[in-house]
């Protein structure tokens, strides 16, 4: 757990079994930079229970208030690029660092009072369906290239370390004004390379970098590892760890974990460079991408979606409610 971080984990039991559990918390840099008290709660998992949810809501609630928040905003995860739950398109399953949930979720925010804050939008491109980059992103990318002096390069993997913090540069630059977004700090840098080593295919990152080689823009895609998971049986021991890293390049799926281009690059077309440089990766592993969230309201993004031709494919939506 991050240090600006507080929280509360709550388990609702019967019969000595858990039916359900949530997490409240509040994160003071979130505070600090929204300027507003709110509240998170996250971790979410009940029965198909009226009674079960909406005694886990209304303690996650009072737990808030008590820490002076005014707002409870959810579901929300400890880490980054987790929120919401599934609202539609529960099929098919999730990919990585994406929640899932049953349907009757929906219901029991509602019963409680909770109503939708934002949804987020979710699209996929399957090459092993046929898809093909829109010739026009091909045609214009060398045009784009000369006039901007922007080339794109992979992931350095030797240098991990000094590249994340690159892109969480990158992220905290462009994706600023953003709903729900609060800055990046140092420690979560730090959290999000540990985590990321294992995981990460470097040619499926890409930083575009100008003329003095500095970056302007990325975007991440990350290997879908649920492919490789849902055949460990829940086992990492003894040889699930082996059976995931020796599988790596057998993975198929992936999932665009961001993208964004600094505000000085921005309406230049550099994400066409980026777009490109992602489809001919995914289109030399015959792979398929899900590009997973976008905001209802990031009319800049669904637009270049459009122009990419992809399909939509899941709807999230996070919730809020007063507390004070």
């Amino acid at each position: 757990m991050l240090s600006h971080c507080e929280y509360a984990l709550f388990l609702l039991c019967d019969d000595n079994k858990v039916i359900g559990r949530i997490a409240a918390f509040y994160d003071k840099q979130a505070i600090s930079y929204w300027n507003e008290p709110i509240g998170l709660f996250g971790s979410y998992e009940c029965i198909n229970d009226t009674c079960a949810s909406q005694m886990l809501l209304q303690t996650a609630s009072d737990w808030l208030r008590a820490q002076g928040m005014q707002t409870m905003r959810g579901p929300w995860s400890f880490s980054s690029q987790e929120w919401g739950i599934v609202v539609e398109g529960f099929s098919p399953p999730p990919v990585i660092l994406a929640p899932y949930n049953p349907p009757w979720y929906a219901t029991q925010f509602a019963d409680f009072g909770l109503k939708k804050a934002k949804d987020l939008l979710v699209f996929y491109g399957d090459t092993r369906e046929g898809y093909a980059i829109p010739e026009r992103f091909s045609t214009f990318s060398e045009m784009i290239r000369q006039k901007h002096g922007v080339t794109v390069r992979i992931l350095d993997r030797e240098r991990l370390a000094y590249d994340v913090q690159c892109l969480v540069r990158l992220t905290n630059q462009a994706i600023a004004d953003n709903w729900g977004y609060y800055p990046v700090g140092e420690e979560e840098a730090q959290e999000i390379a540990r985590s990321l080593k294992r995981i990460v295919d470097p040619e499926m990152v890409f930083i575009a970098e100008n003329e003095q080689a500095e970056a302007v823009g990325f975007a991440m895609s990350l290997p879908d590892i649920n492919q490789l998971l849902k055949n460990l049986n829940g086992r990492l021991l003894p040889l699930g760890w082996f059976h995931l890293l020796t599988g790596m390049k057998r993975i198929t799926q992936y999932r665009m974990w961001g993208l964004g281009i600094v505000p000085s690059y921005q309406g230049k077309a550099i994400d066409v460079l980026l777009y490109l440089a992602t489809y001919e990766a995914l289109k030399k592993r015959g792979a398929r991408l899900e590009i997973n969230y976008v905001l209802e309201d990031n009319y800049r993004m669904l637009n270049a979606l459009i122009r990419l031709k992809v399909k939509p494919l899941r709807r999230y939506r996070v919730y809020e409610r007063e507390i004070s």
